[in-house]
This record gives structure tokens, C-alpha cells and sequence, in this order.
């Protein structure tokens, strides 16, 4: 807690004034001219107090007194003060520009556009839900200079042939880039940090814990070298796209690999030690059951990122409204034979489970985090720790196991695979037509059939989405207590 000079109150962090403010007195102050006594000689530690969830084991920074009503993370009802503990100091914080009330209309501005989306995501109490969380993120300088060696060809056609032209060109590239960032949190997931980047470096300030007083602050639980090969890609790229741009380059196709007379490391990168920085996040979550969802809005640009499930209620009734009016529309110029109209509802079942493997592939990879390597990373360490054994790495494909684990669903009362539906569908087709019967009515009642048990994985493919929309509880080795 940062105390007033004049009355003794809380002093917080004002957006609008971008200066420290007095709750009782209104006064401000100049975040760098506060300092508490036992911070006066620290330089590379801060206090704050960790709380932990309870629930999900999540672990959040407070620099004030107040305690925490819920979970930031995961939605929990009461977090637990757990310990004073010294924490490494960032170089750098970008302090909140957002303020509570626009990040509040950003996000009923997205709600708007979500026709189906559950009442509950666009009512007051989840409005009142949203915290500001100081997010730590690595931010990487990537240097590239060095004698650099580019193959390249260029295809045309002339007269009856076809021409391939290769070509070997050589530079020096001189090339750097900075704020390359990555957060630096477990909890948070890549994906959300994706989607609501970038943050502009021209608002950053050097770091003191006054910036942190109003709000949360989550902590580093990775190591700084896991996302260095991902800020040598960018630099790559972006170096790539230079050279294609340059006028020797004009019309040239560069082949995939590229090699180097000096080093053998791609443009000659190298990368510096990350900078340990804080941004600003304003965060709610959602919480239905043993699933939470999130919105996650940039505290500096604005730049929203939100999980939306779907009220199943209000999507059945639009679809069936929407099926009658094209029944309507299609009937008086479509017309199906009775084999015609089987064959159609076989092709249906088929496409029906495509995509109920494509929802639940997407499932797979998010319930797994197979696209977060910090997540991946910390797992690694922890499953290491506690087994002494070398951890196994996360593989991007599906058994046929898992599939069938991740694809069960509660349809129609009944918790089974939501693909079966189509399978069987599928198989009542291919009996009917290799039957061949003589009477229509066996056609039309396999098109009933069909259409019954295409739509037990239509359902799941419902129920699904909900699944995908929404994410599990954070869950790490972290005890939700003092101990």
C-alpha cells in the first residue's frame, strides 16, 4: 500500500491521469517520486503479496491491502493471501491506458455482434467481473549481420516451353530487431496473447511498483529461453520480406532453404538476453461448470480477445427457422428421386463427421495447450521434477483412443461418441442401396433413419463447440493454500 503524503489514504494508479491519486484527497503524485521506506535500497526485488486460487492454483501479485473476491483465471469465489515474497523486477511497464468503462463498451460492442451468445456473458454482473492484471512477457532484440547467401529462381513460359531460371545472390544483411515480445505466464494462454497483441513500446516507462498499486500483477513461471527461436522466425521473416521487396530481388521466387558463406545459422541471427517487461490486460472470466471462459482486452490498444459459447437454446430455434425458409425457397425448382434423396443423406453423414473431427481435433489441441510452449514448457519442468524422469513430448496428433475420449458427449440423455450417429447413418445408406428394394418406402424410411442419426451427431457437434469455446480450469502443480 502507497500511503498519501497529505492524508495518510490509498494511493492508486489513475488511468486518466496516468499519475498516482489519493482516494480520499484526489491528490496526485508522480509515480517515481513515491517510495516506500523498506523498497527505498531495493533494486533488482520488489514486495507484493502472491494470492493463490484455491481452485485452480493460479497465482496473482498485489501491491495494496485489499483482498482478492475471485479468481481472475478460472472464476473462483475466494483466493487465498498466501505469502510475502521478493519477486524479480521488470525493466519495463506499460501502464494501463484502457480504462475500466471503454474496456466495458469494447466488450458489449463484440457482445452485440454474438447473436447467440448466453445472456449471462452481456449482463451487468459480468461487466463487473473485469480486473487489470500486469502481464509479464519477455521481450527479446534479435541482431542479424553477417555475409548472406539467397537462392532464388524465377519461372516463365515462352513460346511452347517453360523456362526455369536459377540464381545464387549474395549480400551483406545488417539487420535488427527489438521488442519482439512473448508473455511470459503459464497461465495465460499463447493463443490469448496473439490475439490481442501487439503492444506499442512507445508507451513503456521504467519500472517501479506504484504502477502496480489498483491492480494485479501475474508472475514469470517460465524460462526466458523458450520462445527464442520463435523471435528468430520473426526476424527471418521479416528480413525475408525485405529482400523480396529489394530490386535485384524484383520477380524472384527464393527457394525454401537458405544458406550462408560465413555462418550456418539462418541471416546470421543472433538474439540478445530478454528484457523482463509488464503489460496491461484487463481480464474476465466466465464461469459455467467446470469450464471458464475468458475476454481479454489489450489495457494499452483496446484489442479484444473473447471465448463465446453459444446458447444452444436460441441457435436451434434460428436453424430450424432457417431450414423451413429454405425448404420453402428450394422445393418448387428441386426435385429428388427416392435413391437420389438416400444418396444425399449418406453424403450428409459424411460431412457431418468431418467436422465433428476436425471440432474435435481442435479440441484435442486446445485441452492439451499443444500450441503453448510456455504451458508446455512448464509442464516439462514440473513432470521432470516430480518423476526425475525425462518428460514426453507433446505430440500434435490424435490416437484413436483419445479421439474417442475427447468425442463422447451428453446427446440426447446419452454419453456416448458423437461420430456414431453419422457412422451408423452411413451404414443404414450403404445397406439400402446395395439391398436395392423395390418399394420407395424403403428409401424414405432410410432417409428418415439416416437423417435421425446424422442429426445425433449435428447435436454433438452443438454440445462441442460449447466445449471448444469455452476452456478447463488451469490446473499446475501448485498447492491452493499456504503450504
Amino acid at each position: 500500500m502507497y500511503e498519501c503524503p497529505n492524508c495518510g489514504g490509498n494511493l492508486k494508479f489513475s488511468i486518466e491521469d496516468q499519475l498516482m491519486k489519493c482516494d480520499y484527497c484526489q491528490t496526485t503524485f508522480d509515480p517515481y517520486s513515491l517510495k516506500k521506506e523498506n523498497d527505498a535500497e531495493e533494486i533488482f526485488a520488489f514486495e507484493a503479496t502472491i494470492f493463490t486460487c484455491p481452485q485452480c492454483g493460479g497465482e496473482i501479485l498485489s501491491t495494496d491491502n485489499s483482498a482478492a473476491e475471485f479468481c481472475s483465471f478460472c472464476g473462483a469465489s475466494t483466493i487465498l493471501s498466501s505469502r510475502l515474497s521478493n519477486e524479480k523486477r521488470p525493466v519495463r511497464i506499460i501502464p494501463f491506458k484502457i480504462t475500466e468503462d471503454s474496456c466495458k463498451k469494447a466488450y458489449l460492442g463484440r457482445m452485440r455482434r454474438a447473436l447467440f451468445a448466453p445472456k449471462e456473458l452481456k449482463q451487468e454482473k459480468a461487466l463487473n467481473q473485469f480486473r487489470g492484471i500486469y502481464i509479464p512477457y519477455y521481450c527479446y532484440h534479435v541482431v542479424q549481420k553477417g555475409a548472406a547467401q539467397l537462392k532464388g529462381k524465377k519461372q516463365y513460359r515462352k513460346g511452347d516451353y517453360d523456362y526455369t531460371d536459377h540464381y545464387r545472390l549474395t549480400g551483406d544483411i545488417d539487420a535488427s530487431y527489438s521488442h519482439l515480445s512473448f508473455d511470459a505466464s503459464a497461465t495465460l494462454d499463447d493463443t490469448i496473447s496473439r490475439q490481442i497483441a501487439p503492444y506499442q513500446p512507445c508507451d513503456e516507462k521504467q519500472f517501479t511498483p506504484a504502477f502496480l498499486s489498483g491492480f494485479y500483477a501475474d508472475i514469470s513461471d517460465i524460462r526466458e529461453d523458450v520462445y527464442i527461436e520463435d523471435a528468430k522466425q520473426l526476424a527471418n521473416t521479416a528480413s525475408m520480406k525485405r529482400i523480396r521487396e529489394m530490386k535485384p530481388f524484383k520477380g524472384l521466387h527464393p527457394d525454401p532453404g537458405i544458406t550462408l558463406s560465413s555462418q550456418n545459422t539462418s541471416l546470421c541471427t543472433k538474439t540478445k538476453r530478454p528484457e523482463a517487461l509488464m503489460y496491461p490486460v484487463w481480464f474476465m472470466s466466465y464461469r459455467h461448470k467446470d469450464r471458464v471462459a475468458y475476454a481479454t482486452i489489450n489495457g494499452q490498444t483496446g484489442k479484444i480477445s473473447a471465448d463465446i459459447p453459444i446458447d444452444p437454446v436460441k441457435y436451434l430455434i434460428s436453424t430450424l427457422l432457417l431450414a423451413v425458409l429454405l425448404f420453402f425457397l428450394l422445393n418448387p425448382v428441386l426435385t429428388l428421386t427416392p435413391t437420389g434423396l438416400l444418396i444425399l443423406s449418406a453424403l450428409l453423414s459424411v460431412v457431418t463427421f468431418i467436422l465433428f473431427w476436425l471440432e474435435i481435433r481442435k479440441i484435442y489441441r486446445r485441452e492439451t495447450r499443444l500450441d503453448d510452449k510456455g504451458y508446455q514448457e512448464l509442464a516439462a519442468r514440473q513432470t521432470k521434477k516430480k518423476s526425475k524422469r525425462k518428460p514426453r513430448k507433446a505430440t500434435f496428433t490424435m490416437t484413436f483412443g483419445e479421439f474417442w475420449t475427447y468425442s463422447k458427449a451428453p446427446v440426447f440423455g446419452t454419453q456416448l461418441p458423437g461420430f456414431l450417429g453419422s457412422v451408423l447413418a452411413l451404414v443404414i445408406a450403404i445397406i439400402v442401396l446395395m439391398v436395392d428394394p423395390v418399394s420407395d418406402i424403403w428409401y424414405y424410411g432410410g432417409c428418415f433413419l439416416t437423417f435421425l442419426c446424422t442429426l445425433f451427431t449435428m447435436a454433438a457437434i452443438l454440445l462441442k463447440y460449447n466445449t471448444l469455446a469455452t476452456r478447463p480450469l488451469p490446473q499446475f502443480a501448485r498447492k491452493g493454500d499456504d503450504a
